[in-house]
């Protein structure tokens, strides 16, 4: 089928028993011959960090802005060494609040230095981490302290009063709360009337010690259990043992090794995707495997590019709904810049993307430009970055295109789950026929198509379409205490993902759908809701778009943030008065969005059905607050539609009678 994968197993038909069709199995082409297998010796994640202490000892490993009188400065960093040490003194004193191997530790808060050496000390003591999202509320984290046991717990010092608000509703287990900072007294007399005592950092370090023995550890034990928020129910524990982990940080470097440049310690990540999602968390541990420096964000939206432009990191990790803000952004500037710079500006565009399409690298395609077109582009993530990552959703294959083009560096698009220990395809850096699609299976993991009929997808059609399904090393071990969801999704070895792919040509697989994200009109037309969202979102006027239907209806309706200064603009230019939020309740604006969502939908071929007869404008954008999203920026569907049930009842009404 192609050159970058190869087959390993034929397909098979579907059975009498209802088990539908399924396509062969394929390996990408650097485990042709086996999965990837961990070397001897290797049994967690921890043992990357001590033998990076032994070659990188004095390297700068994790670093900080310092804050002076509320301005933030150059970076400070702790070397190997440094953390090492101070892990080892949390490790001991984890152990001597009587916190043994197996137990499980609660880490809640945004990325810092403190986070990472948690995590590090757990691993040297074999205790389980429990990452809690620094966006969920204090109902989740409740439930998970609970649900997973949580015995010690470390707690940035701003959410300090959000655990304290729930604490007599989850201290049956939790004895132990220590802080990333300081810690008031006051907030110590509260916990203590829970039997649950507090420690700042300082003090907690003070209980342990560097120099003692570490219990054995080995592949299989967990090492962590991780919360997925979910867009249904209550979050699901993901069980991630040992292995997983070491084999998902040595596929990313036999890849990187294969097709590119691996980490060094010359390199410098910047910290600002959350650590308790496992993208970013698998590719920090990589970086400190490699021995590379990690600086982190002050954890500020605004300070976020004052942040990367200070560091100037070389690597550089984002999801969807960043890229497609600076190539916004980008896009913004370059109209606003006059005729002359944006005819030379497309001229370069066209000619390096042609040179890339024909095979040329990344520095070869077109130096010359790059100095003079798009270096002020390269400058804007700090000027040194060589390689960047995209995952936890579909890329739009514009933006994807525009920052490959115009980043001056490689772009490698992946796609994984928290159940496949984050990455579990990728796209090969350097390789533009890629583009578009999330490459091929990493070399720890076997995937297939499995036919899904009743939404007309067959894997062993000439164009395959199906569930994705994964065999291999990373994936995860069950959902704590829940026997009935892993069952559901793991069958014959086999975990269906619950995403459509469609494998391409080259053997590359393409994300189309979510197998739950497809539904039916009432006149019988499938709508992959997802997809369309995707399309609708290229309209300009847009900042986060929600299209709603069911069974009983037979055409789609929408909620619409909209991009607050189009909309303004347009505002003025119409002579329309009012805030924004009055802007949002005008019918003249009403139409003017629909109208241009579905030139955008004509635009890109949508047909008929896929269309919107209504649209409703929300001036606040979906939040974490009234639980519309997930904390990876996945819109919650049930929920939406609870919240703004009254609304999609009246778009309908309106729907029905032509008017908007």
């Amino acid at each position: 089928m192609a050159e970058y994968i190869v087959k390993v197993e034929e397909g098979r038909p579907a059975t009498v028993d209802g088990m539908p069709s399924a396509g062969p199995v394929y390996r990408c082409i650097y485990a042709k011959d086996g999965l990837l297998e961990i070397p001897a010796g290797m049994e967690s994640a921890w043992d990357f960090f001590s033998e990076s202490v032994t070659k990188n000892a004095k390297n700068r490993m994790l670093g900080r802005r310092q804050v002076t009188d509320g301005k933030a400065g150059s970076y400070a960093w702790l070397n190997y060494e440094e953390v090492y040490s101070t892990t080892l003194k949390i490790g001991s004193a984890i152990r001597r609040r009587g916190v043994n191997p197996g137990d499980r530790c609660g880490i809640y808060g945004a990325n810092c230095p403190e986070w990472i050496m948690a995590m590090q000390a757990c691993s040297s003591q074999a205790i389980t981490y429990v990452p809690l999202y620094d966006t969920l509320g204090p109902n989740a984290v409740e439930f998970i302290i609970n649900h997973a046991e949580v015995s010690i717990a470390f707690v940035q010092e701003s959410k300090m009063p959000a655990i304290l608000k729930c604490l007599a509703r989850c201290n049956s287990h939790l004895k132990t709360i220590v802080s990333f900072g300081k810690i008031s007294s006051r907030q110590k007399e509260e916990a203590e009337e829970l039997n649950v005592t507090c420690f700042s950092w300082d003090e907690f370090a003070l209980l342990g010690f560097s120099d003692h023995d570490l219990p054995p550890k080995q592949k299989t034990n967990i090492c962590t259990i991780m919360y997925t928020s979910g867009t249904t129910g209550e979050p699901k524990g993901v069980i991630l043992n040992n292995g997983a982990i070491i084999a998902e940080v040595l596929s990313i470097h036999q890849l990187l090794m294969e097709t590119d440049k691996v980490g060094t310690e010359d390199d410098t990540y910047f910290s600002f995707l959350p650590l308790a999602h496992i993208y970013d968390q698998i590719i920090e541990t990589y970086c400190i495997y490699r021995g590379c420096s990690i600086g982190f964000w002050q954890g500020d939206i605004r300070y976020l590019i004052d942040d990367l432009l200070e560091l100037k990191p070389t690597m550089f990790s984002g999801v969807p709904r960043v890229y497609d803000r600076i190539y916004t952004g980008i896009m913004e500037k370059i109209s606003a810049g006059g005729t002359i710079r944006k005819i030379l500006f497309d001229f370069a565009y066209d000619y390096k993307l042609k040179n890339l399409q024909k095979g040329l690298r990344q520095d070869e395609a077109a130096p010359l430009l790059d100095k003079l077109v798009f270096d002020k582009i390269k400058q804007g993530f700090g000027g040194k970055v060589r390689i960047m990552f995209s995952g936890a959703a579909p890329l739009p294959k514009h933006v994807e295109e525009f920052l490959r083009v115009t980043c001056c560096c490689v772009l490698s698009q992946g796609y994984g789950l928290t159940e496949s220990c984050s990455g579990c395809f990728t796209s090969i850096t350097n390789v533009m026929s890629m583009m578009g699609t999330v490459g091929v299976p990493i070399t720890t993991i076997e995937a297939r198509l499995e036919s899904v009929p009743e939404l007309g997808y067959d894997a062993l059609a000439d164009v395959p379409r199906g569930e994705i399904c994964l065999r291999g090393k990373t994936l995860f071990s069950g959902y704590h205490k829940r026997q009935d969801l892993t069952s559901d999704v793991l069958v014959d070895g086999w975990f269906h993902t619950g995403d459509i792919g469609e494998l391409q040509h080259n053997g590359t697989m393409k994300i189309i759908d979510r197998k739950k994200n497809i539904f039916k009109l009432s006149q019988g037309e499938y709508v992959a809701v997802e997809s369309l969202e995707s399309t609708y979102s290229r309209c300009p006027l847009v900042t986060s778009i929600w299209v709603y239907g069911n069974s009983f209806e037979s055409f789609l309706v929408a909620v619409v943030v909209p991009e607050r200064k189009a909309l303004e603009d347009w505002a003025v230019q119409h002579l329309q008065d009012g805030d924004f939020k009055s802007l949002c309740n005008s019918i003249k604006a009403r139409k003017y969005v629909l109208d241009e969502l579905n030139n955008t939908a004509k635009k890109h071929q949508l047909r008929g059905f896929e269309m919107l007869k209504a649209v409703h404008l929300e001036p606040v954008p979906f939040d974490f607050e009234r639980d519309l999203i997930t904390p990876t920026f996945k819109l919650k569907r049930p929920q939406l539609l609870k919240h703004y049930k009254d609304r999609i009842d009246q778009l309908y009404s309106e729907g029905k009678g032509s008017k908007v």
